[in-house]
């Protein structure tokens, strides 16, 4: 038998993430990145997987896959039954849209602003709190948040709002969770500017180098109680 010392894969077998809106993007960048640092993942994708699923390939038995909205209520609920008697040491909420941008708020209609809001500030929290009895004693609990969502660093600028009240949203939203939930460290972290489809190709960063930079961020900060709002180089956002 290998010796498990030698083997970073058996070194991490216990580490477990659930990864909520894996299938492109970021939640795809970071299913590579945690199966890379030998961790098991479930993913869930909404609808087209092939890329999450193509992981399966050198992940063997590490990637399972679940099909799930996050704004499916009635489908998170039967996601943290299916998963009861797992043990997860990270809960990673990563998905999200922007809406019309830049548009300002009051060219936004209210239809479009609601369905920001919902996606990016409540269903994520209306999730967590099914799905945080999965977690271990002191696991840790991931929003992707955004430093647009600051309200301190929201200066001069006219641009984004939709998002960047969703975000700052979800941001109070987090902060209440984590008072229901003071025994798990609570992170709302932002990525950086990304190349992806909501970033855009002038991005500063591509998904892998993001990735590793908020898993590390994550890590840095994940064994620490409280709810912080972090950046992905791991200094805290004022907010």
């Amino acid at each position: 038998m290998p010796n498990r010392t030698e083997d970073p894969v058996a070194d991490n077998k216990t580490k477990t993430a659930l990864l909520f809106g894996a299938s492109r993007g970021l939640g795809l960048g970071l299913a590579r990145e945690y199966l890379s640092r030998g961790w098991h993942v479930i993913a869930t994708a909404r609808d087209n997987a092939t890329e999450l699923e193509a992981l399966t390939k050198t992940a063997a038995d590490r990637l399972r896959i679940e099909r799930v909205d996050i704004a499916d209520v009635d489908g998170v609920h039967e996601l943290a039954a299916t998963l009861k008697g797992e043990a997860l040491d990270l809960l990673f909420f990563i998905a999200g849209i922007s809406g019309s941008v830049p548009k300002p708020l009051h060219e936004v209609s209210a239809d479009e602003a609601a369905r920001v809001y919902l996606i990016n500030a409540y269903y994520p929290i209306v999730a967590a709190e099914a799905l945080a009895g999965l977690l271990k004693p002191g696991g840790a609990i991931a929003f992707m948040s955004s430093m647009l969502g600051s309200i301190t660093l929201n200066v001069g600028r006219a641009d984004w709002e939709t998002y960047r009240t969703s975000k700052a949203a979800l941001n109070i939203g987090a902060r209440s969770f984590y008072n229901r939930h003071a025994d798990h460290p609570v992170l709302s972290i932002g990525p950086g500017w990304v190349r992806t489809d909501m970033g855009g190709p002038a991005a500063t960063f591509d998904v892998e180098t993001s990735c590793r930079n908020v898993a590390n961020a994550i890590e840095q900060h994940a064994g620490t109680p409280g709810h912080r709002y972090v950046n992905y180089d791991g200094s805290e956002l004022p907010w």
